[in-house]
C-alpha cells in the first residue's frame, strides 16, 4: 500500500469514527466509556495522520 493510500485509509477511518461519535452523542443511553474509547481512537488516528503528513512534507 502506498503512503498516500494509507493516509486516505486512515482519514476514512477517522471520518467514520467522527460520525459514530456524533451518533453516540445524540443518544443519552450510550455509555461514557464507549464515547471515551471512540475519542481515544480518533485521536490516535489523528496522530498517525499528522505523522505521515509531516514525513511527506519533509521528503
Amino acid at each position: 500500500m502506498s503512503i498516500k493510500a494509507h493516509l486516505e485509509s486512515l482519514e476514512r477511518k477517522r471520518d467514520a469514527l467522527k460520525a459514530k461519535l456524533e451518533d453516540y452523542l445524540t443518544h443519552p443511553s450510550v455509555d461514557d466509556l464507549a464515547i471515551a474509547e471512540i475519542k481515544r481512537q480518533k485521536l490516535e488516528l489523528k496522530d498517525q495522520i499528522t505523522k505521515i503528513q509531516s514525513s511527506m512534507e519533509a521528503a
